[in-house]
């Protein structure tokens, strides 16, 4: 007895033809096209906010600093041997460096009195390398024209809070960037007392890289992302590396007034 072949239009009607295929691919092509922007300015935006979170965070830690110091800020950054021991010590704002018998020991800064989670320091948008190429984590720096001075500054002690007449419109911390990588020290475009004899503000300009906005904290704790980029300064502007600047095109966010 003769068998009927199977039928096999149910095989037929599963299957998908070369051009019902390609419509697929297409869709999901432009579906990738539209959603991919969307997720990585979505992930712009995090990097944005955990880096105001960030600074934000050291704005606290600079109001505790000023309560443990009769109102004092944290000196930017000091350097001291220790002949009895034969020990270096690098002091900054954000991290310092031990060095003894050829081993190094890096630490949580000054602001942090020695304490805390060093990652902090760590813009999550910023790509390079660090001001000073031992340090672990990087990206922002501190006003160091007006507020930390240092020890080969015109000025050498550290500003007091009292001495800060407007917290809101002065500039604390912020991106630091130019064109040798991050900076930890923050310049004013112009001159100030406390660095009268320093050249090279270029090197102490922020970083527009939250999507051409800089983040930045104030002396009143508060953290803020702003878009305006000057160039202009003392030491030229064509010295200026492109996606970095100044946050005022004078001295009025970063002086005392």
């Amino acid at each position: 007895m003769r068998r009927k072949p199977k039928n096999n239009s149910n095989h037929r009607q599963g299957a998908f033809t070369l051009l019902e295929l390609l419509v697929v691919i297409a869709i999901i092509t432009i579906l990738a096209g539209i959603l991919l922007p969307a997720l990585a300015k979505a992930k712009t935006s995090a990097y944005r906010i955990k880096c105001l979170s960030n600074l934000h965070q050291m704005g606290i830690a600079a109001a505790i600093y000023i309560e443990n110091y009769q109102g004092s800020y944290p000196i930017a950054y000091y350097y001291k041997f220790n002949e009895k021991i034969g020990e270096y010590i690098s002091e900054s704002w954000d991290l310092t460096t031990t060095t003894s018998d050829g081993n190094t020991k890096i630490t949580p800064g000054l602001l942090w009195e020695g304490n805390g989670a060093m990652a902090i320091q760590q813009c999550p948008s910023f790509r390079g390398n660090a001001n000073w190429n031992i340090d672990p984590y990087t990206g922002y720096n501190y006003n160091t024209s007006y507020i930390g001075h240092g020890q080969y500054e015109s000025i050498i002690e550290p500003t007091k809070v009292s001495a800060i007449k407007n917290p809101m419109q002065t500039l604390l911390f912020g991106d630091g960037e130019y064109a040798g990588g991050a900076n930890k020290f923050m310049r004013s475009p112009w001159s100030s007392p406390g660095d009268s004899s320093f050249s090279g503000r270029f090197a102490g300009t922020q970083g527009f890289r939250h999507n051409k906005l800089s983040n930045a904290a104030f002396c009143d704790g508060h953290a803020e992302s702003l878009s305006h980029r000057y160039t202009e300064n003392e030491d030229g502007s064509h010295n200026v590396s492109p996606r970095t600047g100044f946050l005022s095109p004078d001295n009025s966010l970063y002086d005392l007034e």
